[in-house]
């Protein structure tokens, strides 16, 4: 990895990049922590963190057969950058480098039990299935005011609509869109 930073990053991990630095940025919208009671912890930011990842990787995933590959291997790449920054951010806070390993394979177990749950949530017409996979993972079990589930659930699903309207090739090129987290996201 520190070779890449010296001597240059393909195409394919630019965009991947551009990705991730997009997905961080919406992840970390004071407006989340702030209006949507997410915890401002390092756990909470995990969750932000990995319900990004999570939507952008869901997009990755619906395209048409003949960007499939180019998809995957990008969606591949931001999974891998995305725990990269794990990586480094828990040796940044003085996680000894024998106890990394172990908490980076409890995270990403963790994110892929997420996966199953905000899938289930998303699929369903009902929001119940999604907030209560938000309660159990964003919020830790602690149920928040019912207003602020409900503005979070539709922050949601509004992202996902975003990228959902996002062209694969703009998508393969590292484009995101950018949402706020307000009032607004009740109607739709």
């Amino acid at each position: 990895m520190m070779w890449k930073r010296i001597f240059g990053r393909t195409d394919r991990e630019q965009e991947a990049y551009a990705i991730y630095a997009a997905l961080v940025s919406q992840a970390r919208k004071p407006a989340l922590y702030l209006d949507g009671g997410v915890p401002d912890t390092l756990e909470g930011r995990f969750e932000m963190l990995a319900l990004h990842a999570f939507l952008v990787l869901r997009r990755l995933r619906k395209v048409a057969e003949t960007e499939a590959e180019a998809s995957k291997e990008l969606g591949q790449k931001v999974f891998d950058i995305l725990f990269d920054d794990m990586d480094q951010t828990l040796r940044e806070i003085g996680i000894s480098d024998l106890k990394v390993g172990k908490e980076i394979k409890g995270m990403a177990s963790a994110f892929y039990g997420r996966i199953g749950a905000y899938d289930e949530g998303l699929d369903s017409p009902e929001s119940d299935a999604l907030q209560t996979a938000l309660t159990r993972n964003v919020y830790a079990g602690a149920v928040p005011d019912g207003a602020v589930l409900a503005l979070m659930s539709a922050y949601v699903r509004r992202f996902d609509a975003a990228l959902t309207a996002v062209s694969t090739a703009s998508m393969l090129e590292g484009a995101l869109p950018s949402i706020e987290f307000n009032d607004k996201d009740m109607s739709q």
